[in-house]
C-alpha cells in the first residue's frame, strides 16, 4: 500500500493529531516489546534498520556491508523476515528453487551474494546460520525486533523523506520515536540529499551516501518507460534520469507488487505506443520470471559514500568485541 499523503507533511497536522492517540498506544506496545530479553549470538550481529515504515535503503546498505565483509574473508550470512513472501519458518533462501512469492524480493537479492535466511524468528535464523558456518550476521531490517541482540545497529534514513511528519503510525510513518531508535544505534546512514533536515533531529554520528545507478549505459540516450513497485519509486525515476535516459513515462506500482501477466501486457503495450524500452529496478526484476524479464532493462544501484572509509571504521568496532551489544543495545534491545 502507498503511505497516506499526510505522513510526509508537517504543515498538515489535523489528521495526524486525530490519530496520534493510536500512535501513542502503538509506541507504548513497541517499547514494551523491545524490553524483552533477546538471544545474544557469539558472532557479530549487524542490523540495518530504520525508524520509519517504507523503504529507506536498508537492503542496499545490507548488501554494501555484506560485500565489505566478504572482501575481509568473513563468512557473512544475511537474516531478514522475508516481507512479501509466504515463508514464516526459518528457511535458507535458494535462488534456484525459491521465487519472490515464497521468500520475498529482497532476500533473493541478498542471496545472490551470500547465504540468506528468512523467517519471523530472527534468533532461530541466527542459530541456523551459525550452524551453517556464519561468522557474522547482517540483518536487513529488524531494528524493532527484540528476539536477537545486536552488536551494531545502523539507523538508515532516506534523505528525501526523512522522518515524515514526526508522528507514530498510523498518524505518521514512525515505527517508534526517533530518539528511542537512535539510542540503540551506533550511527545513522543518511542516503541522498537531506531535503527535510533529518540530520538536525539526530545526535549520533551520521554517515552520508547517495544512490549510484549501475548499468546506466544501457539506458543512456534511450527513450525509456520506467516502472517500479518499491517504497519510494520516485528515487528510481531520478536514477533513470541521472543515467541519461529519455524518460517518456513512468508507472508506479505498490511496494512488493507481484506482477500479473496483465500488468506486463499493459506495460509492453504502452512502451510500443511510446516507442520506448521498459526499465525497472533489480528489486522489481526479482519478482519477474526469466521470460517476463526479457526485453526489460534492469538497473541496479549501489551506495556512493562521502567518506568511503567511515563505514569500515564503524564495522571495525563491531568486530572488536563480537559478543557485546553496541552502545544503547542491551540483550533486550533491537
Amino acid at each position: 500500500m502507498n503511505p497516506p499523503f499526510f505522513w510526509r507533511y508537517r504543515a498538515l497536522p489535523f489528521i495526524p493529531l486525530l490519530l496520534s492517540p493510536i500512535g501513542w498506544l502503538i509506541g507504548r506496545v513497541t517499547a514494551r516489546r523491545l524490553a524483552r530479553p533477546g538471544y545474544v549470538a557469539p558472532v557479530p550481529v549487524i542490523c540495518c534498520g530504520n525508524a520509519t515504515a517504507g523503504g529507506a535503503g536498508k537492503t542496499t546498505l545490507a548488501l554494501d556491508i555484506g560485500r565489505r565483509l566478504i572482501a575481509r574473508g568473513v563468512a557473512v550470512h544475511f537474516i531478514t523476515r522475508g516481507y512479501g513472501g509466504q515463508m514464516r519458518t526459518t528457511t535458507r533462501v535458494d535462488p534456484v528453487r525459491h521465487h519472490a512469492a515464497d521468500v520475498g524480493d529482497e532476500p533473493l537479492l541478498l542471496a545472490a551474494i551470500a547465504p540468506t535466511w528468512v523467517g519471523a524468528d530472527r534468533a532461530a535464523s541466527a542459530r541456523a546460520a551459525m550452524a551453517a558456518g556464519a561468522q557474522a550476521l547482517v540483518m536487513d531490517d529488524g531494528l524493532q525486533n527484540p528476539t536477537l541482540a545486536k552488536t551494531l545497529s545502523l539507523l538508515v534514513v532516506d534523505g528525501g523523506t526523512g522522518f515524515g511528519n514526526g508522528f507514530l503510525i498510523p498518524a505518521g510513518p514512525l515505527r517508534e520515536r526517533v530518539a528511542d531508535a537512535e539510542r540503540r544505534c551506533a550511527a545513522a546512514v543518511l542516503i541522498g540529499q537531506d531535503a527535510t533536515d533529518a540530520a538536525e533531529q539526530l545526535t549520533i554520528p551520521i554517515l552520508r551516501a547517495r544512490l549510484r545507478p549501475l548499468g546506466g549505459e544501457a539506458v543512456a540516450g534511450r527513450r525509456v518507460l520506467g516502472f517500479a513497485g518499491i517504497g519510494f519509486p520516485g528515487k528510481f525515476a531520478d536514477s533513470l534520469i541521472e543515467a541519461g535516459a529519455d524518460l517518456a513515462s513512468f508507472r508506479v506500482f505498490p511496494d512488493h507488487h507481484q506482477y500479473r501477466p496483465a500488468d506486463l501486457t499493459s506495460l509492453h503495450d504502452e512502451a510500443r505506443k511510446l516507442d520506448a524500452t521498459l526499465a525497472t529496478t533489480a528489486k522489481d526484476a526479482a519478482r519477474l520470471s526469466a521470460d517476463q524479464r526479457a526485453g526489460i532493462i534492469v538497473l541496479d544501484v549501489r551506495l556512493e559514500w562521502d567518506d568511503p572509509a567511515a563505514l569500515n571504521r564503524v564495522l571495525d568496532a563491531a568486530f572488536s568485541s563480537p559478543a557485546r551489544p553496541s552502545p544503547g543495545n542491551s540483550p533486550s534491545g533491537r
